[in-house]
């Protein structure tokens, strides 16, 4: 494939996808920015109800995760080449399941301490917006949804931003730091809409994600990581706000 082409096509992938969530979150910081309330005052639901009756809730929930979805699967097909495996390429696979999950909890503790800690410090500072990672009212329905959801974010992000993208930017000859950056600045940007706290922690997140990546040529490892750690942020979020509720309960309005 030439290389305009190669170009082409991630302008189209990432326009579709965790590029137009990048100009959004822009856009959103903007808006908070310029708001009378100030930005440590404010919030921002992730994971909010759709619809007052249940079942519609359930159903907007789920047809967003399984949507959501397709990008992966998009991308999936683009690097599928024939008698070469997609998920062989970038080390999206069963082969190492051990030491992929050994290192992705390895990568749980590099990243989420800190990610806390930049996040408490965005909160004193006033340039974090207060996360609300799960709803308010909890139905039987509520974990397994959440579960998806953490899954569907960390199969986006690590297969896009990591397995996708680095293999296209390879292939334009790119250099791998210039790639590693790149990454974590897109990481970071679709992140935006948190504040800044958000924005560095997810930067220096896709750092660490990218140059493991250079160094393993797998993407199972940081899923299971972003998959981690996602679950942790969403299911023990109403457990957060009870033992630090300075920290993690929403402004009052």
């Amino acid at each position: 494939m030439s290389a305009a082409r190669l170009r082409i096509e991630i302008i189209i992938v990432l326009g579709l996808s965790l590029g137009a969530s990048a100009v959004y979150s822009v856009v959103s910081i903007i808006a908070k920015l310029t708001a009378a309330q100030a930005l440590g005052d404010q919030s921002v639901a992730l994971n909010p109800s759709r619809s007052q009756r249940e079942w519609l809730d359930f159903t907007y929930q789920f047809l967003d995760v399984f949507f959501g979805l397709f990008a992966v699967a998009l991308v999936l097909y683009l690097l599928w080449q024939p008698g070469r495996s997609p998920f062989r390429r970038i080390g999206f696979d069963l082969t190492r399941p051990g030491r992929d999950a050994a290192s992705g909890l390895l990568l749980v503790l590099v990243i989420g301490v800190p990610g806390l800690a930049l996040y408490a410090a965005g909160r004193a500072l006033g340039i974090t917006v207060a996360v609300q990672a799960s709803p308010a009212d909890w139905l039987w329905w509520t974990v397994p949804i959440l579960v998806l959801r953490a899954l569907e974010a960390a199969l986006t992000e690590e297969l896009i931003v990591v397995g996708y993208l680095f293999t296209r930017l390879r292939e334009l000859g790119v250099g791998p730091w210039a790639t590693i950056v790149s990454s974590a600045l897109l990481r970071g940007s679709y992140h935006l809409y948190q504040g800044f706290g958000p924005f560095v922690g997810n930067a220096a997140m896709g750092i660490v994600f990218g140059w493991c990546y250079q160094r393993w040529g797998r993407t199972m490892p940081l899923v299971v990581a972003h998959f981690v750690l996602d679950v942790v942020s969403f299911v023990g979020y109403p457990l957060a706000v009870a033992w630090w509720p300075g920290l993690f309960a929403a402004p009052a309005s």
